[in-house]
């Protein structure tokens, strides 16, 4: 007997066990998000921007409520919105924090938002998405050297050719390419709206990839399409977006008109991390009292637009990749080839 009340506490003593590991082992992978907080920082600009960051601990995604019937879900927690309904109202934002094992936790906080500016609507856009030749109806070509006036003593011949310009997987490819042609120790192509489409006043977002190589020189740009008969600076010219190989990641955003074109151009630089390897967007914010360049969203070049300078009429746009002249500067004779990428153009009014 003492023998068996021994086994029976022993096998007592075992499930008792085994019951417990089980236990703690559901409840070690059955988590629940915890010290969930949020954040909002509501733009001053009247637009209804609201920058929304959620964290959790244990948390694998978020869902929002916006307090206006919208929601989305996020895996970050970090999210831009924008409000669109007019005037001052107060949204009660509600989070859902969520974890692997589906356990959620929730909170609320108010934003109030006020809606004064005009949301702008996409006006123009170019999107890339048709393979081949760029559309003849948005673009033509300026050929040549540009020796007859419009050059800056590069190096390249610009073509026509779909070697030098092409559309292939929904971007535009601006190719240069070391090789004898007309005379010229370089091809490329220059692409321009001229004629086919232009404007006055709006926002400009260029998505665009860059080249790296010493001595390339691409470019996003726009002169007044006044050109012909009101001959440059006088027409103005608006550089959204220009880059040197020779000083990689840094990104001039300039206007030249009269008194303030050349070397004396009305410009900044801004430096980015990964110009030739990533993806950025290049913008215009062009009206009646400014003219704002920025790059991801980051401003960092404003004039103050007036009757006195000539940035009140139509533009048109120019895509190119130089080699060399005057503000490209040296090549590196090891360069073959230089591509810039343009994912897409889109104004909105």
């Amino acid at each position: 007997m003492k023998n068996l009340k021994s086994t029976v506490t022993l096998l007592i003593l075992f499930f008792v066990l085994a019951s417990c590991k089980k236990a703690g082992a559901d409840s070690a992978t059955k988590t629940p998000p915890s010290n969930l907080a949020i954040t909002a920082i509501v733009s001053a600009d009247g637009t209804g921007k609201v920058n929304f960051t959620a964290t959790a601990e244990n948390a694998i995604s978020y869902a929002y409520e916006f307090g206006n019937g919208d929601i989305k879900i996020v895996g970050s927690g970090a999210i831009n919105y924008q409000y669109a309904a007019s005037g001052t109202n107060t949204y009660t934002v509600t989070v859902t924090a969520t974890s692997n094992s589906s356990l959620t936790v929730k909170t609320s906080i108010d934003v109030t938002v006020t809606v004064t500016a005009v949301v702008p609507v996409l006006f123009w856009s170019e999107e890339f998405n048709t393979d081949g030749a760029p559309d003849p109806a948005k673009w033509g070509y300026d050929l040549g050297t540009g020796s007859n006036g419009w050059g800056n003593a590069e190096l390249e011949y610009y073509t026509n050719r779909p070697e030098n310009a092409v559309v292939q997987g929904g971007v535009l490819k601006i190719n240069a390419l070391k090789e004898n042609y007309n005379g010229s120790a370089y091809t490329s192509a220059r692409l321009l709206s001229k004629g086919k489409f232009s404007f006055t006043y709006g926002r400009v977002e260029i998505r665009a990839k860059l080249p790296a190589g010493v001595g390339s020189w691409p470019a996003a740009w726009m002169l007044g399409s006044d050109v012909d008969t009101n001959p440059w600076p006088a027409c103005g010219e608006i550089d959204i977006m220009e880059h040197l190989g020779r000083t990689l990641n840094t990104i001039y955003g300039t206007l030249h008109y009269p008194g303030r074109s050349g070397g004396n151009a009305d410009g900044s630089t801004t430096v980015i991390a990964d110009a030739t390897t990533a993806f950025h967007v290049y913008t215009l914010d062009w009206s009646a009292a400014a003219i704002k360049i920025y790059v991801d969203g980051i401003l960092y070049h404003t004039t103050i637009n007036s009757s006195s300078i000539p940035f009140n009429h139509d533009f048109f746009f120019i895509l190119d990749v130089a080699m060399g002249g005057g503000f490209g500067g040296a090549v590196d004779p090891a360069v073959t080839n230089a591509t810039m990428e343009v994912d897409y153009i889109r104004v909105y009014k």
